[in-house]
């Protein structure tokens, strides 16, 4: 009887710690990177699709669980994909971004292993090699709550991703013969919703959307584009907002809502009306001498009559509009009470009250240099090497390719005076940080934060002053990972740097990342453990010099 008992412990024991070491779901995808002719705005072109497809394959994944992906490149150039908004918890090499991995060659393939670690919301994944971004490529990441954790809303009849933003009719090549050039882009040609263009009262288009009477649908808003920021709205139907970039808001409900570039946010709309066909309008904002717009059809099941033509008016522009664009922005709240993955999941993280230890006020400038446009934080306009600077740091040869800290952590310098180079900022582990947009250019600006989300505290007309701080939102802020700047405007966050690891931060206008305005943050952990950053993955390429280096010694618990 004793030996029986201790061997029904022992069993016990082994199944409590299988248990235990028990690991999240796994979602497998294969993906097919190819060319494929699209019209966006009607014009044939050269495209990028996944498995055919523009929008790509949707992630429905639930908080926590693996993602692997093997994507395969059948284009004639090197590709990366990055998943913006996913913070790759110790895990920046899988981000996606010239600085952290070598590129998936032609005709090879790469597998991305990561984990939507503590994370909910709204995301997309796009391509970041040369100005694929203007070529399509992209599609939708949505994080879903886990089973047991209590949403604010009830479970909508359904989901619709929706990706918007503005589009070129001169091809991604021809734009980057542009850019390569010293010449800018200019204003886009149209604006499209799902990559697709739709005028109103146009006869044969077909509905986009379809909701049945009396249910309520969850719509998840991307802006996908290069550079325009956008007001989206339904006719006839109000939206309920209910989570912005992986927070759940205070659920206020609005007529039309910004959404600016590289942003993302859910919101719930209820098929109340009159069962019949409505237009989703989705037109541009802060563009001189020029509005676009697109429409797409939302159909109700079983309804009769096509959508009217008198559309709901867009909100104002010119300085009018910035007006009403920041006070829409004030409205944002983070919902305290609501359970979700977030920094405290009971609500209570402080961080007005955390002690700043560091503040980074980053500017934005155009200029020439050598007769050619270039874009610029700080007087730094950022340029990639040949070497992927995460690798160079984890071989130990930086000293071939960057100097750290070139970009001052205030700016200090004439925004004429510019120095192209790689523009890598260190950034102490564990430290609760500042950082303070301030955009003194006539038009609107984007910023996106990789590996995090911030708190985005404030944003005012004018300059940013120490001062200002007393004007900060300290109690319910959303915790976001990107940020928009208005015309002669500024903008705080506020960040704790506990990811180690290297992460891009960068205008989400992809003419300004292209031509440098973006940087990396080095965030390193003293200890070299992997409790806080994973090593080298076995399947990683190597790229560059680091190329048939030695092995450095790994990573240890």
């Amino acid at each position: 009887m004793e030996r029986t008992s201790l061997t029904v412990v022992a069993l016990l024991v082994c199944l409590s710690v299988a248990v235990v070491k028990a690991e999240d779901p796994y979602l497998f995808f294969e993906w097919n990177v190819t060319y494929g002719t699209i019209s966006p705005l009607g014009v044939p072109l050269q495209g990028i699709l996944i498995n055919g497809q523009l929008p790509g394959p949707r992630i429905n994944c639930t908080s926590n669980n693996n993602i692997v992906v093997n994507v395969f490149n059948h284009l004639a150039e090197p590709l990366l994909l990055t998943w913006n908004g996913v913070q790759q918890r110790k895990n920046s090499w899988q981000d996606g971004t010239p600085g952290t991995m070598c590129p998936i060659m032609p005709g090879t393939n790469f597998t991305y292993r990561f984990q939507v670690k503590d994370q909910i919301g709204s995301f997309f994944y796009f391509p970041t090699t040369d100005l694929h971004r203007a070529a399509g490529g992209f599609g939708g990441i949505n994080v879903h709550s886990r089973a047991l954790i209590p949403v604010p809303f009830d479970n909508p009849a359904d989901e619709y991703n929706v990706f918007v933003g503005d589009w070129y009719n001169k091809g991604y090549k021809s734009l980057k013969k542009i850019l390569d050039g010293g010449r800018t882009i200019g204003r886009p040609d149209g604006i499209h919703i799902n990559g697709k263009f739709v005028k109103v009262d146009d006869k044969v288009a077909e509905p986009l959307f379809t909701m049945e009477a009396g249910k309520t649908y969850r719509y998840r808003f991307c802006n996908v584009g290069m550079r325009t920021s956008v007001n989206v709205r339904f006719q006839g139907h109000p939206m309920k907002l209910v989570e912005i970039e992986g927070s759940h808001t205070v659920q206020n409900i609005y007529e039309s809502l910004d959404l600016h570039v590289g942003q993302c946010f859910s919101v719930l709309v209820t098929a109340d009306q009159e069962p019949k066909d409505y237009y989703m309008i989705v037109s541009s904002r802060f563009l001189k001498q020029a509005h676009l717009s697109s429409v797409a059809i939302i159909r109700y099941a079983n309804g009769k009559g096509p959508a009217s033509s008198d559309l709901p008016t867009p909100p104002p522009e010119n300085t009018e509009g910035i007006a009403w664009s920041i006070n829409q922005f004030r409205s944002f709240r983070w919902n305290l009470t609501a359970s979700a993955a977030r920094p405290n999941p009971q609500g209570s993280y402080h961080y007005g009250q955390i002690n700043i230890t560091r503040t980074f006020k980053i500017v934005n400038s155009r200029s020439e240099v050598d007769g050619k446009l270039r874009f610029a934080l700080n007087g730094i306009s950022h340029i990639d090497v040949d070497t992927p600077f995460k690798l160079a740091e984890y071989f130990g040869a930086t000293e071939k390719f960057f100097k750290y800290d070139l970009m001052a952590d205030e700016f200090q310098t004439d925004l004429n005076k510019v120095t192209v180079a790689p523009n890598i900022k260190n950034g102490t582990f564990r430290n609760f940080v500042e950082i303070i947009f301030e955009n003194r250019e006539k038009t609107i600006q984007t910023y996106h934060l990789d590996g995090y989300s911030f708190f985005a505290v404030a944003i005012e007309p004018g300059m940013w002053s120490p001062e200002k701080r007393k004007n900060y939102n300290l109690v319910d802020a959303i915790n976001r990972h990107s940020i928009q700047v208005y015309p002669n405007s500024w903008a705080a966050v506020m960040t704790t740097l506990d990811n180690a690891g290297l992460w891009n931060l960068r205008s989400e206008m992809w003419e300004r990342f292209y031509l440098g305005q973006q940087l990396y943050f080095s965030v390193l952990s003293p200890a070299r453990s992997l409790r806080d950053e994973y090593n080298l993955p076995d399947n990683h390429p190597l790229c560059g010099v680091v190329k048939g280096m030695p092995m450095p010694s790994p990573y240890t618990a």
